[in-house]
């Protein structure tokens, strides 16, 4: 397969969107745009929905790039001008293991997450908390994700459900 150059990387909480988002960019070239990075402020502060539209809008006026995610507010822009959409539809147990494994490392290691954003266990027993978030939309993240690829008037969509079949899938990408 030749190598798209506008990649949206989709899927619930945990999935792993961000490390496939680093693999994409390592093998492929092409530059990769941390959602979180252009979503949150400093203190967990939201960026403004419209905010958030214009920082994207400017990534995907690019002839290359990769996404880590498509929120509500701007994902119509994203599916826009996206060559290709990577859904990572596993199983909702092994998406919410690899959650709580990361969360834990993370709340051990104080590891940054964006502009300066780290987890905490304040933040992970909140109404806010990122396992709770994963509960509520992976039903939705799934839906969405085969909507997408039944609709012959967006990208082309590809659902991985499981690791093994994605890293097949990435051993036969080449650069472009």
């Amino acid at each position: 397969m030749t190598a798209p150059a506008r990649i949206l990387v989709y899927g619930v909480y945990g999935a792993g969107k961000s490390t496939l988002a680093v693999r994409l960019a390592e093998r492929l070239g092409l530059p990769w745009h941390p959602v979180d990075d252009l979503l949150w402020q400093p203190g967990w502060v939201e960026v403004p929905v419209a905010e958030q539209r214009s920082r994207i809008e400017a990534v995907c006026r690019r002839d290359r790039w990769i996404l880590d995610g498509a929120y509500h507010g701007w994902r119509d822009v994203v599916l826009a001008r996206a060559d290709l959409v990577v859904g990572l539809d596993y199983p909702r147990w092994f998406s919410f293991w690899r959650l709580l494994r990361r969360t834990a490392r993370r709340l051990v290691s104080g590891e940054e997450i964006c502009n300066g954003n780290r987890e905490s266990l304040r933040s992970v027993l909140s109404r806010d908390s990122i396992l709770l978030w994963h509960a509520t939309a992976f039903r939705r993240a799934r839906r969405r994700m085969r909507a997408w690829q039944t609709d012959p008037a967006g990208p082309p969509v590809l659902l991985f459900r499981s690791p093994a079949e994605l890293d097949r899938w990435l051993a036969g990408l080449t650069r472009r």
